[in-house]
């Protein structure tokens, strides 16, 4: 991966430029035209290096119930659940582990009712039944940044 590809990564992952041209600011920080980072994030993107570039809220605040689900699928069923979460506006994460509980996805919903609602849909239509809600107790936020391009002037998270 080139280094302004990396910068431009490094960049994306901190705070976001709250201006009317933030791809602008973007590349101005990394010493590329606008186009130039423009191309470059469009091409990461098409190569699935770049998956989303979105806020993240903080749902409690906003009056939203999150839930991480653990679900037990059979290999033959995977694709179908997948293809199911990959449709639903409320799930944030969606990832296979090497375990019995083999398909983990988070969930926001506006309430643990919805949410329940989501799920027991989400059973019968993918035909497992093993698919569990399994809401926080506590709390925990980590700030995750890679630091691509080894520059170690990195952004602190945001308060």
């Amino acid at each position: 991966m080139e280094q302004t590809d990396q910068l431009l990564l490094d960049q994306l992952q901190g705070t976001f430029p709250l201006t009317l041209r933030p791809y602008r600011a973007l590349a101005e920080s990394v010493g590329v035209s606008e186009e130039d980072a423009l191309r470059r994030i469009r091409g990461m993107r098409q190569a699935g290096l770049i998956r989303r570039i979105g806020g993240i809220m903080n749902s409690r605040s906003l009056g939203y119930f999150s839930t991480l689900c653990a679900a037990k699928v059979p290999p033959e069923k995977i694709d179908r659940l997948a293809e199911r979460l990959n449709q639903l506006p409320g799930v944030t994460h969606n990832y296979l582990r090497a375990h019995a509980y083999n398909m983990w996805f988070t969930l926001i919903a506006p309430s643990q009712s919805r949410a329940e609602e989501i799920l027991t849909d989400l059973r019968a239509q993918s035909g497992v039944d093993e698919i569990f809600s399994l809401p926080a107790l506590r709390l925990f936020k980590l700030y995750v940044r890679f630091n691509l391009s080894g520059d170690a002037q990195l952004s602190p998270p945001p308060a």
